[in-house]
């Protein structure tokens, strides 16, 4: 994948993007500084592609390790298919809120969306252990994103549904 630098230019008080990945158009994306980015993306699957190109130029454009760039699409796609597949009572379009800040030692995701209320920390930790013909269905999806994050917490605000995801970055190592 070539990696394509984002150029923001400020104007009255927003900051823009300038320069895209092909490919890739973004809705409404506006950051502060070099650490903050924020995405709107509709209720629908086919924007999570955008997302993700958006993610790994973000996190390319920091230096930041690929690594985490698929750890954070990882869980950003599966806490966004199950937001856009089971979240809505109307086929309406809906606006989800996708901020990413990268503070020294971490990355912050918050997601944000208008969804019915669903807390993903209180749904029931799937059987490990049981066979695939055992098993109920759902949950790994959410284990796997507690499993990969340093910290995850929701709360619901002013009718909507505000779910942070925290992943620290280590240090890279010393050179001898």
């Amino acid at each position: 994948m070539r990696r394509h630098r984002m150029q923001r230019h400020i104007a009255i008080g927003r900051v823009r993007t300038a320069h895209r990945p092909p490919a890739v158009r973004l809705g409404r994306c506006r950051g502060v500084g070099d650490k903050r980015l924020t995405v709107h993306v509709w209720n629908e699957l086919p924007e999570l592609g955008r997302l993700a190109e958006t993610v790994d130029a973000f996190c390319a454009d920091r230096g930041l390790p690929e690594t985490l760039a698929f750890q954070i699409n990882l869980a950003l796609d599966e806490l966004l298919t199950n937001i856009i597949s089971y979240g809505y009572v109307d086929q309406g379009r809906h606006r989800i809120e996708v901020a990413l800040l990268y503070d020294d030692g971490s990355l912050q995701v918050d997601i944000i969306d208008d969804g019915r209320p669903f807390d993903p920390l209180g749904a029931a930790e799937p059987d490990l252990g049981a066979t695939l013909e055992e098993r109920r269905v759902g949950g790994l999806g959410i284990h796997l994103v507690k499993t990969m994050m340093d910290a995850v917490e929701y709360r619901r605000s002013a009718d909507r549904n505000h779910l942070t995801l925290r992943k620290d970055i280590p240090a890279p190592p010393a050179e001898p």
